[in-house]
């Protein structure tokens, strides 16, 4: 593999809603040589990558922030890092209107106010916010983009974070990223549990499939702090669609029905969690399907759901025109879809400080990976973004860049010999896969990334709370599932490749199985139910006073030490 260095001062991973704001934010500061690494492109990555139809955490008039934080602390019963939250919310509004100014399309009324959604959403034409956040970015002269390079590993010398490795996806050339401070703003996970549609259909899930928990995975092995992985997301979507279910019951007023006419929803709560719950129980019970209802609504709102779903779900809209039965004429069947592992919805994460620094020097988190701060959104990402940014800039003012040259440097060729050793394989792909005296050639690989990814699938559905067992799971199960994840882990280094493009698919399984086996951890640490369907114990099925507390863990030795932090509250 061609060894490429590239030095910068910042090094950000992740160029997608936080990971671009602070690059802007961070651009704004002569003399800082700014770097995105970023797996896709910046253009289109991401979970903005097909854009969005509102921006959901917006301070309206009649309200302060401190009514923002005290929603997401009730939503998640207490869980939360109620300073981070504040912090975000003092910046929803600024960071709203900054995006506004850059070209986003915030839609208003007749007096030249925004269309509120509530009393914390904004209705937008957002197709291309991510575009316009690319533009902004570029247009910096001290920012450089490397798009389709996948990060895989922190550059560390003696507990700094001193840059990252990674490789380019089209061409394989091994990237040594040099800088003094880091910007973890990757995305969280996805694809760890089988999804509500397999086969050629997977990629049809609520959240990005691209999004692999690759900074979790870097941070875990890197020994970061990282809390409230049990505090998984399982999204209520349009059946088969898998498309937002907000926009029915916040655009529309949609409430959620049963089979038998019945409006179910007050009876579970209408916290995030209850809301998919209560769900569950009406099928589990013979009361489904279960369904959104919308019939009886005018044309005009009728319309707005259309052009609304083709701001980011567009098969919603092609579904109701194919069908010739709008949202008017037939309600809208419901489900619950595969569990996530994401910090922009719960509170899954890096534990972080205020600055946005991590328990690692030098390492910074914002958006999805961070943790503490449940529904962030679209601006919550942005105004973490931006605090990151800040703290970076603080921190690089007292940064001490010394470092082990020679440590580093055997530690970028470990990391360059492990990529090639993928590589230089004679595998099953190639046409020749014998050697010259006729037996096969030792380094061949045994599996493909998809079997194993087929192979984890299964287990965390069947034994740590997926889809197959109405997302409860159990000591006995969890126990199961960390043997059998563990053992994918051991095979993972048998795994077959044909090229870069299947180099990317094997360390996206491995961030996928290291991610698992800590939310595995974390499940059978919370020894109660605090989330109904997001954290379903079946051995512990009632709350409980003791777990009114973060589970936060380390990753030691190829362990997961799991241990208890008291709640931060303002």
């Amino acid at each position: 593999m061609e060894h490429k260095i590239i030095e910068s001062d910042v090094l950000i991973i992740g160029g997608g809603t936080a990971g671009c704001y602070a690059a802007i934010r961070l651009g704004e500061q002569t003399g800082i040589k700014v770097v995105i690494a970023e797996k896709a492109n910046i253009k289109r990555s991401g979970c903005l990558a097909a854009g969005v139809n509102a921006l959901n955490a917006y301070i309206t008039d009649g309200h302060v922030p401190l009514d923002y934080v005290n929603y997401a602390a009730k939503d998640a019963d207490g869980i939360v890092r109620e300073d981070l939250l504040l912090d975000i919310c003092n910046r929803l509004n600024s960071v709203t209107h900054d995006m506004e100014k850059r070209g986003l399309t915030i839609l208003k009324d007749e007096n030249g106010k925004y269309v509120s959604r509530g009393w914390r959403n904004l209705k937008i034409n957002g197709e291309n916010i991510k575009p316009i956040l690319a533009e902004a970015v570029y247009a910096k002269p001290n920012v450089e983009v490397y798009n389709h390079v996948n990060i895989t590993d922190y550059r560390f010398d003696a507990g700094i974070v001193r840059g990252a490795y990674g490789f380019g996806i089209e061409d394989a050339t091994f990237y040594e990223f040099r800088a003094k401070a880091v910007l973890i703003a990757t995305g969280g996970a996805s694809g760890i549990y089988r999804p509500n549609n397999p086969g050629e259909n997977s990629h049809q899930m609520w959240y990005c499939p691209f999004n692999t928990g690759a900074g979790y995975s870097m941070g875990i092995l890197a020994g970061a702090e990282m809390t409230t992985f049990e505090m998984r997301f399982i999204a209520l979507r349009c059946k088969d669609t898998i498309a937002p279910t907000g926009t029915l019951a916040q655009g529309v007023g949609a409430k959620q029905l049963n089979s038998k006419g019945e409006i179910y929803e007050k009876k579970y709560g209408l916290e995030t969690s209850n809301r998919l719950w209560g769900t569950v129980v009406e099928n589990l019970e013979g009361r489904g399907p279960c369904y959104l209802k919308t019939t009886g609504i005018d044309e005009k709102q009728e319309n707005d759901l259309y052009k609304a779903y083709l701001n980011m779900a567009p098969l919603q809209t092609l579904k109701w025109i194919d069908s010739g039965r709008g949202p008017s004429e037939e309600d809208v069947e419901i489900e619950g879809t595969e569990p996530y592992v994401v910090g922009g919805h719960t509170a899954s994460g890096y534990w972080i400080n205020r600055d946005r620094s991590t328990t690692v020097t030098g390492l910074f988190a914002a958006g999805d990976v961070a943790g503490g701060a449940p529904q962030k959104y679209v601006t919550g990402a942005l105004a973490e973004g931006e605090i990151a940014a800040e703290g970076i800039i603080e921190f690089l003012s007292e940064e001490d860049d010394t470092v082990d040259q020679d440590r580093l440097i055997k530690q970028a060729l470990e990391k360059k010999a492990e990529y090639e050793s993928f590589l230089n394989r004679n595998n099953k792909y190639d046409s020749q896969v014998f050697s010259n005296n006729g037996k096969e050639n030792d380094t061949t690989g045994k599996y493909d990334p998809k079997q194993l990814e087929n192979a984890m699938q299964k287990i965390m559905d069947e034994y740590a709370g997926g889809i197959r067992t109405n997302y409860k799971y159990t000591e006995s199960g969890l126990k199961k599932a960390e043997k059998e994840i563990d053992r994918l882990l051991e095979l993972w280094s048998d795994l077959s490749l044909a090229d870069p493009d299947e180099l990317l698919s094997a360390y996206e399984v491995r961030e996928r199985l290291i991610v698992s086996k800590v939310l595995i951890a974390h499940l059978g640490a919370r020894k109660e139910t605090r989330w109904h369907g997001f954290q379903e114990n079946a051995d512990y099925p009632d709350k409980d006073k003791d777990f009114e507390c973060y589970i936060n863990s380390v990753y030691e030795d190829g362990k997961v030490k799991v241990f208890k932090r008291n709640l931060v509250k303002l």
